[in-house]
């Protein structure tokens, strides 16, 4: 079981993927609907591993995995992106995230994405 911040500026898509991830046994210990608030939330937390939008207000998604790394450089990030961000998921991999799965979630891809990525 794995703790996990859930970043996504759309609360129906953390909640969505809170509940993907809770029932697959992992533990969703916070949230954060912009990059500035996960900077924040993983200094606060902690979590074993992060799912990070890459599009959202304040601060994005890659904004936010550069920062995450530079003060926690051991940290798990996977992407999460819609179709056709490819771009953007190869920017976020060369950035330091582990992973990206691709909106709409799919709950096996989702748990292979952080078996990997945790080692598990």
């Amino acid at each position: 079981m794995a703790t996990i911040l859930v970043v996504d500026d759309a609360k129906f898509m953390r909640m969505t993927l809170g509940n993907m991830l809770t029932s697959s046994g992992h533990e969703v210990i916070g949230e954060a609907e912009n990059g500035r608030v996960a900077i924040e939330k993983y200094r606060e937390l902690q979590p074993d591993l992060v799912t990070m939008d890459i599009t959202m207000p304040e601060v994005n998604g890659l904004e936010a995995v550069k920062s995450i790394l530079v003060e926690h450089p051991h940290a798990k990030i996977i992407m999460c992106s819609a179709m056709g961000q490819q771009k953007v998921v190869v920017e976020a991999i060369e950035a330091g995230a582990k992973d990206f799965i691709v909106k709409p979630f799919d709950e096996v891809r989702v748990e292979e994405s952080i078996k990997r990525v945790l080692g598990l």
